[in-house]
């Protein structure tokens, strides 16, 4: 809780981002166009593998895609909401357990969307470098651990840092100098000792941002190297283009959060930290149902077969 002068005031003020009265229609628009991009568009491949029970779609590439299209979602509307309900409010406030929660449930599938753009590297991998073998490698009991294991870690995580931060007391500053209710912002306005939560944030979130960038970098190593090896022009061109839009959509997400989080630049503005939050709260989530499921071939076919019978449907 926040002590003023020994009285207790249950909400912190969200310092929002820095965007000029005159300009703060059209941003409210444009945010509103991307999570609404963003929610539909994880909502259609949630719908077509969950719904559509074609045999395509039962394999553990399309397990991890819609386990990556629900927290995308999810993660998107911890923070995105928010941020339109605050640009309409005179008085941008959370409350105490509010912010808690959404700190919770941002860790969550911010953790979440980090395991399974690893998991889905390691599927690449395999399905590239050992065809023959893929169905035995990534059996279901596999993908099950797999799912189940990333679920665990990210909730227990999660539950640490909240309940770390519950045992903190905050005094007269109360302006959390971001959109959301960052870990990060939340722990400068602390006047009790953060000496816990900071070695926390350090050894646990290091591993789980660094151990996972150098494993997806390593899996897509591998699949450029071994697709070098094969004299096929068209191949090459295939697999470089997929593992590119990949790579750029990787490289975006955590290249924000290592720059943002665990090599933090003293030159790095209010407004330099908001954007670059921006990037991997807004952006990547928006961008992930294009870059890994609607440019499937598999899921275009669905998609257009899905589109051209409900026109058939609606001419009869």
């Amino acid at each position: 809780m926040i002590m003023n002068n020994q009285t207790a005031i249950f909400q912190f003020l969200l310092l929002g981002l820095p965007i000029p009265p005159e300009h703060q229609h059209l941003f409210y628009a444009l945010f509103l166009a991307m999570y609404l991009t963003t929610v539909l568009g994880n909502l259609i491949i949630i719908i077509i593998i969950l719904i559509h029970l074609d045999s395509h779609l039962h394999t553990p590439m399309y397990l991890f895609l819609s386990n990556l299209s629900f927290s995308d979602l999810c993660f998107s509307s911890v923070t995105i909401p928010k941020l339109l309900q605050d640009m309409q409010s005179q008085v941008p406030s959370i409350s105490y357990g509010a912010c808690l929660t959404q700190i919770y449930f941002f860790l969550v599938f911010g953790n979440m969307e980090s395991f399974l753009l690893v998991v889905m590297a390691y599927d690449h991998y395999v399905a590239i470098c050992f065809p023959l073998h893929y169905t035995s490698i990534m059996n279901l009991k596999l993908c099950t651990c797999l799912m189940l294991l990333s679920w665990m870690l990210t909730t227990t995580h999660a539950m640490m840092h909240t309940l770390l931060a519950a045992r903190l007391y905050f005094c007269e500053n109360k302006v959390v100098l971001n959109f959301f209710c960052d870990l990060f912002a939340l722990l400068k306005l602390a006047c009790s000792d953060t000496y816990v939560n900071e070695l926390m944030i350090f050894l646990v979130s290091g591993l789980l941002v660094v151990i996972p960038f150098l494993l997806i970098v390593i899996s897509y190593a591998k699949i450029v190297s071994s697709i070098l090896r094969v004299p096929s022009t068209k191949g090459i061109y295939k697999v470089f283009s997929t593992c590119g839009s990949h790579l750029s959509v990787v490289s975006l997400f955590y290249g924000t959060i290592i720059g943002l989080y665990l090599c933090p630049s003293g030159n790095n503005s209010t407004v330099k930290e908001n954007v670059m939050a921006m990037m991997y709260t807004v952006v990547t989530p928006m961008l992930n149902p294009f870059i890994y499921s609607l440019r499937n071939r598999d899921m275009k076919g669905i998609l257009v077969r899905v589109v051209c019978n409900k026109k058939i449907s609606l001419k009869w």
